[in-house]
Protein backbone atom coordinates (compact mmCIF):
# COMPACT_ATOMS: atom_id res chain seq x y z
CA UNK A 1 0.00 0.00 0.00
CA UNK A 2 1.09 3.47 -0.88
CA UNK A 3 2.94 5.34 2.35
CA UNK A 4 0.00 8.27 2.29
CA UNK A 5 -2.68 5.13 2.92
CA UNK A 6 -0.48 3.85 6.04
CA UNK A 7 -0.49 7.85 7.38
CA UNK A 8 -4.00 7.55 6.83
CA UNK A 9 -4.61 4.28 8.56
CA UNK A 10 -2.47 5.14 11.35
CA UNK A 11 -4.62 8.34 12.12
CA UNK A 12 -7.91 6.79 11.89
CA UNK A 13 -6.97 3.97 14.43
CA UNK A 14 -5.15 6.08 16.78
CA UNK A 15 -8.29 8.66 16.75
CA UNK A 16 -10.96 5.25 16.58
CA UNK A 17 -8.69 4.42 19.98
CA UNK A 18 -9.30 7.63 21.56
CA UNK A 19 -12.73 7.64 21.54
CA UNK A 20 -13.16 4.16 22.34
CA UNK A 21 -10.32 5.29 25.41
CA UNK A 22 -12.98 8.37 26.66
CA UNK A 23 -16.66 6.53 25.54
CA UNK A 24 -15.86 2.91 25.98
CA UNK A 25 -16.90 2.38 22.38
CA UNK A 26 -16.60 3.85 19.08
CA UNK A 27 -13.61 1.93 17.90
CA UNK A 28 -15.18 -0.48 15.20
CA UNK A 29 -17.57 2.00 14.48
CA UNK A 30 -15.12 4.18 13.42
CA UNK A 31 -12.39 2.64 12.37
CA UNK A 32 -13.91 -0.63 10.43
CA UNK A 33 -16.25 1.79 7.91
CA UNK A 34 -13.95 4.36 6.73
CA UNK A 35 -10.81 2.19 6.48
CA UNK A 36 -12.66 -0.31 3.98
CA UNK A 37 -14.19 2.41 2.33
CA UNK A 38 -10.09 3.55 2.25
CA UNK A 39 -8.55 -0.35 1.23
CA UNK A 40 -10.57 -3.20 1.57
CA UNK A 41 -7.33 -4.56 2.98
CA UNK A 42 -7.14 -2.39 6.22
CA UNK A 43 -11.12 -3.74 7.78
CA UNK A 44 -12.39 -5.59 9.48
CA UNK A 45 -10.29 -8.01 10.36
CA UNK A 46 -6.99 -5.85 11.66
CA UNK A 47 -9.44 -4.16 13.48
CA UNK A 48 -10.40 -6.61 15.34
CA UNK A 49 -7.09 -7.92 15.83
CA UNK A 50 -6.02 -4.60 17.19
CA UNK A 51 -9.04 -4.02 19.33
CA UNK A 52 -8.50 -6.78 21.60
CA UNK A 53 -5.59 -5.88 23.51
CA UNK A 54 -6.98 -2.67 24.24
CA UNK A 55 -10.58 -3.93 25.53
CA UNK A 56 -8.93 -6.25 27.59
CA UNK A 57 -6.67 -3.51 29.14
CA UNK A 58 -9.39 -0.99 29.52
CA UNK A 59 -11.66 -3.80 31.63
CA UNK A 60 -8.86 -4.74 33.86
CA UNK A 61 -8.41 -1.06 34.86
CA UNK A 62 -11.64 -0.07 35.86
CA UNK A 63 -12.84 -3.72 36.76
CA UNK A 64 -14.60 -2.16 39.96
CA UNK A 65 -16.72 -0.46 38.28
CA UNK A 66 -17.99 -3.35 35.65
CA UNK A 67 -21.62 -4.61 35.82
CA UNK A 68 -21.06 -8.41 36.21
CA UNK A 69 -25.15 -8.95 36.13
CA UNK A 70 -24.91 -7.87 32.88
CA UNK A 71 -22.22 -9.44 31.25
CA UNK A 72 -23.54 -12.91 32.02
CA UNK A 73 -26.86 -12.35 30.04
CA UNK A 74 -25.21 -10.34 27.14
CA UNK A 75 -22.24 -13.25 26.66
CA UNK A 76 -25.05 -15.53 26.58
CA UNK A 77 -26.59 -14.02 23.81
CA UNK A 78 -23.66 -13.67 21.78
CA UNK A 79 -23.31 -17.33 20.97
CA UNK A 80 -26.69 -17.69 19.07
CA UNK A 81 -25.91 -14.27 17.68
CA UNK A 82 -22.41 -15.79 16.54
CA UNK A 83 -23.96 -18.89 14.27
CA UNK A 84 -26.84 -16.63 13.43
CA UNK A 85 -24.17 -14.33 11.93
CA UNK A 86 -22.10 -16.83 9.93
CA UNK A 87 -25.50 -18.35 8.82
CA UNK A 88 -26.47 -14.93 7.13
CA UNK A 89 -22.85 -14.72 5.61
CA UNK A 90 -23.47 -17.89 3.75
CA UNK A 91 -27.15 -16.72 2.46
CA UNK A 92 -26.55 -13.37 2.03
CA UNK A 93 -25.02 -10.71 0.07
CA UNK A 94 -22.40 -8.47 1.88
CA UNK A 95 -24.35 -5.27 0.51
CA UNK A 96 -27.94 -6.26 1.51
CA UNK A 97 -26.22 -7.30 5.14
CA UNK A 98 -24.57 -3.98 5.25
CA UNK A 99 -27.94 -1.97 4.38
CA UNK A 100 -30.03 -3.94 6.80
CA UNK A 101 -27.58 -3.71 9.77
CA UNK A 102 -26.99 0.09 9.29
CA UNK A 103 -31.01 0.88 9.14
CA UNK A 104 -31.29 -1.18 11.96
CA UNK A 105 -28.35 0.88 14.20
CA UNK A 106 -29.66 4.09 12.52
CA UNK A 107 -33.15 3.49 14.04
CA UNK A 108 -32.31 2.61 16.96
CA UNK A 109 -30.20 5.78 17.47
CA UNK A 110 -32.97 7.89 16.38
CA UNK A 111 -35.12 6.13 19.16
CA UNK A 112 -33.20 6.71 21.75
CA UNK A 113 -31.91 10.11 21.03
CA UNK A 114 -35.68 11.05 21.24
CA UNK A 115 -35.26 9.98 25.18
CA UNK A 116 -36.57 6.55 24.81
CA UNK A 117 -34.92 4.49 27.24
CA UNK A 118 -34.16 0.98 26.89
CA UNK A 119 -34.43 -0.83 29.89
CA UNK A 120 -31.99 -3.47 31.38
CA UNK A 121 -33.79 -6.84 32.07
CA UNK A 122 -32.34 -10.31 31.12
CA UNK A 123 -34.43 -10.34 27.99
CA UNK A 124 -33.37 -6.75 26.98
CA UNK A 125 -29.59 -7.68 27.73
CA UNK A 126 -29.90 -11.41 25.63
CA UNK A 127 -31.75 -9.52 22.79
CA UNK A 128 -28.53 -7.19 22.51
CA UNK A 129 -25.73 -9.99 22.84
CA UNK A 130 -27.64 -11.55 19.93
CA UNK A 131 -27.64 -8.75 17.76
CA UNK A 132 -24.30 -7.70 19.00
CA UNK A 133 -22.74 -11.19 18.27
CA UNK A 134 -24.75 -10.78 14.75
CA UNK A 135 -23.63 -7.86 13.34
CA UNK A 136 -20.22 -8.91 14.98
CA UNK A 137 -19.70 -11.38 12.26
CA UNK A 138 -21.28 -9.83 9.86
CA UNK A 139 -20.03 -6.01 10.05
CA UNK A 140 -17.23 -6.57 12.38
CA UNK A 141 -19.83 -3.75 14.19
CA UNK A 142 -20.93 -5.36 17.49
CA UNK A 143 -20.81 -2.04 19.20
CA UNK A 144 -24.64 -0.62 18.92
CA UNK A 145 -26.53 -3.18 20.62
CA UNK A 146 -25.33 -3.20 23.75
CA UNK A 147 -23.97 0.65 23.97
CA UNK A 148 -27.53 1.51 23.53
CA UNK A 149 -28.66 -0.09 26.54
CA UNK A 150 -25.92 1.48 28.48
CA UNK A 151 -26.41 5.19 28.07
CA UNK A 152 -27.94 6.27 31.03
CA UNK A 153 -24.93 4.53 33.42
CA UNK A 154 -21.64 6.41 34.72
CA UNK A 155 -18.87 6.53 32.42
CA UNK A 156 -16.92 4.31 34.27
CA UNK A 157 -19.14 1.92 34.39
CA UNK A 158 -20.01 2.23 30.91
CA UNK A 159 -16.21 1.77 29.52
CA UNK A 160 -15.36 -0.95 31.75
CA UNK A 161 -18.47 -3.08 31.37
CA UNK A 162 -18.53 -2.68 27.39
CA UNK A 163 -14.77 -3.15 27.65
CA UNK A 164 -15.32 -6.50 28.82
CA UNK A 165 -18.48 -7.85 27.04
CA UNK A 166 -16.10 -6.61 24.13
CA UNK A 167 -13.46 -8.59 25.02
CA UNK A 168 -14.99 -11.80 24.67
CA UNK A 169 -17.56 -10.80 22.09
CA UNK A 170 -14.55 -10.11 19.84
CA UNK A 171 -12.73 -13.04 20.33
CA UNK A 172 -15.84 -15.12 19.70
CA UNK A 173 -15.84 -13.51 15.94
CA UNK A 174 -12.50 -14.36 15.45
CA UNK A 175 -12.69 -18.05 16.61
CA UNK A 176 -15.80 -17.94 14.36
CA UNK A 177 -13.71 -16.39 11.41
CA UNK A 178 -10.32 -18.57 12.07
CA UNK A 179 -12.65 -21.35 11.76
CA UNK A 180 -14.03 -20.13 8.15
CA UNK A 181 -10.61 -19.25 7.18
CA UNK A 182 -11.36 -15.42 7.08
CA UNK A 183 -8.52 -14.52 8.47
CA UNK A 184 -5.14 -14.31 6.48
CA UNK A 185 -1.08 -13.63 6.83
CA UNK A 186 -1.81 -10.14 5.48
CA UNK A 187 -4.36 -9.34 8.26
CA UNK A 188 -1.77 -10.35 10.95
CA UNK A 189 0.79 -7.82 9.46
CA UNK A 190 -1.64 -4.79 9.10
CA UNK A 191 -2.53 -5.25 12.60
CA UNK A 192 1.09 -5.33 14.13
CA UNK A 193 1.81 -2.56 12.23
CA UNK A 194 -1.32 -0.15 13.40
CA UNK A 195 -1.39 -1.31 16.85
CA UNK A 196 0.99 1.01 18.24
CA UNK A 197 -1.22 3.77 16.86
CA UNK A 198 -3.86 2.37 19.42
CA UNK A 199 -1.58 2.59 21.97
CA UNK A 200 -1.21 6.39 21.45
CA UNK A 201 -4.94 6.87 21.25
CA UNK A 202 -5.52 5.17 24.18
CA UNK A 203 -2.64 7.48 26.37
CA UNK A 204 -4.36 10.68 24.44
CA UNK A 205 -7.73 9.34 25.86
CA UNK A 206 -6.56 8.89 29.39
CA UNK A 207 -5.60 12.63 29.70
CA UNK A 208 -8.47 14.15 28.61
CA UNK A 209 -11.48 11.39 29.86
CA UNK A 210 -11.59 12.58 33.65
CA UNK A 211 -13.14 16.14 32.19
CA UNK A 212 -15.96 14.72 29.98
CA UNK A 213 -18.94 14.29 31.72
CA UNK A 214 -21.27 11.32 31.67
CA UNK A 215 -24.02 13.49 29.53
CA UNK A 216 -21.10 13.60 27.11
CA UNK A 217 -20.47 10.48 26.75
CA UNK A 218 -24.18 9.83 26.10
CA UNK A 219 -23.73 12.02 23.03
CA UNK A 220 -20.68 10.09 21.73
CA UNK A 221 -21.89 6.92 21.50
CA UNK A 222 -25.08 8.00 20.19
CA UNK A 223 -22.93 9.80 17.40
CA UNK A 224 -20.56 6.47 16.86
CA UNK A 225 -23.41 4.72 16.38
CA UNK A 226 -25.12 7.05 14.07
CA UNK A 227 -21.60 7.14 12.03
CA UNK A 228 -21.98 3.50 12.41
CA UNK A 229 -24.88 3.15 10.67
CA UNK A 230 -24.36 5.62 7.77
CA UNK A 231 -20.93 4.32 7.16
CA UNK A 232 -22.68 0.61 6.81
CA UNK A 233 -25.62 2.26 4.49
CA UNK A 234 -22.77 3.90 1.91
CA UNK A 235 -20.82 0.89 2.31
CA UNK A 236 -23.79 -1.26 0.63
CA UNK A 237 -24.62 1.68 -1.56
CA UNK A 238 -21.15 1.34 -3.41
CA UNK A 239 -20.68 -1.82 -3.26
Amino acid sequence: MPLVIWILAFVITGGAAAVQGVAGVGFAMIAVPVLALIDPRLAPVPQLLVVIPLTMYMAWQERHAVDLSGIGWIIVGRFPGLFIGLALLAVATQRILDAFIGAVVVAAVVVIATGYKVRRTRGTKFAAGVAAGTTGVVASIGGPPVALIYTDEEAATIRSTLAAVFTIGLTLSLIGRTATGAITASDVRISLVLFPAVVIGYVVARRIRGRVPSSAIRTIILVVSATAGIGLLIRALIG
